[in-house]
C-alpha cells in the first residue's frame, strides 16, 4: 500500500496543525478528537478558541514568538481547552517555525493530550498554571522569571501559593504533586 503525504497527515496518531499568523490553516483528525471539534470549527479560526483565556492565548504567544525568532522550534507544556466541553486539560505542544525571522507567518504544530498522565487542579489561576508548567520542566525561579517577564520573587510567591493548595513541603514534592495530580 501506498500513502501518500496527506493521507499520513490526517492518520498521524498525534495532533498536527499547519498555521498561518496564529491562524488554523489545516488540522488533522487526531487534533480534531483532542479538541472536540469539527473542521469547520477550527480551519481558519485563531488558536485562541483553544485556550482557557485570551490573556493566556496572547501570553503565550508572545513566549512562543521570542523562542521561535531564536531558534526556529518551541516546545512546552501548557493548558488547553476542549471545545465541545470547555474542559481544561494539560497538553504538551511543540512547533516550528518555518521563517524563523517572521515567527507566526507560516508553522507546524503538534499537540499531545497529557490528560491521562497529569490531571489538572481547578481552581488554579491562569499564572500558576504556567508558573506550574515551567517548574515541572525543571526551570529554576530565575528562568521562569526570564521566560514570563517577571522577577524571581514574583516566582518565589506564586510557586509558595502553589506549595499552599497542593500541601507540598519542598519544591521536589510540589512538582511530584502537580505530576500526579
Amino acid at each position: 500500500m501506498s500513502l501518500d503525504y496527506r493521507s499520513a497527515f490526517d492518520l498521524a496518531p498525534i495532533g498536527l496543525v499547519i498555521s498561518a499568523r496564529r491562524l488554523i490553516v489545516d488540522c488533522n483528525q487526531h487534533l480534531l478528537a483532542m479538541f472536540g471539534a469539527s473542521r469547520e470549527q477550527l480551519l481558519g479560526q485563531s488558536f485562541e478558541v483553544l485556550y482557557p483565556s485570551t490573556a493566556e492565548f496572547e501570553r503565550t504567544g508572545e513566549r512562543i514568538a521570542a523562542r521561535l525568532g531564536a531558534h526556529g522550534f518551541y516546545a512546552d507544556d501548557r493548558v488547553m481547552k476542549r471545545l465541545g466541553s470547555a474542559q481544561l486539560f494539560w497538553c504538551h505542544v511543540s512547533g516550528r517555525a518555518l521563517n524563523p525571522a517572521d515567527p507566526h507567518a507560516e508553522g507546524i504544530w503538534s499537540f499531545e493530550d497529557l490528560s491521562a498522565h497529569r490531571q489538572l487542579t481547578a481552581d488554579l489561576t491562569a499564572r500558576e498554571r504556567e508558573i506550574a508548567a515551567l517548574l515541572i520542566e525543571g526551570l529554576t525561579s530565575k528562568l521562569i522569571g526570564r521566560r514570563l517577564d517577571i522577577s524571581p520573587r514574583t516566582v518565589d510567591v506564586y510557586r509558595g501559593r502553589l506549595m499552599k493548595k497542593y500541601a507540598a513541603a519542598s519544591t521536589p514534592e510540589l512538582i511530584h504533586k502537580l505530576l500526579s495530580a
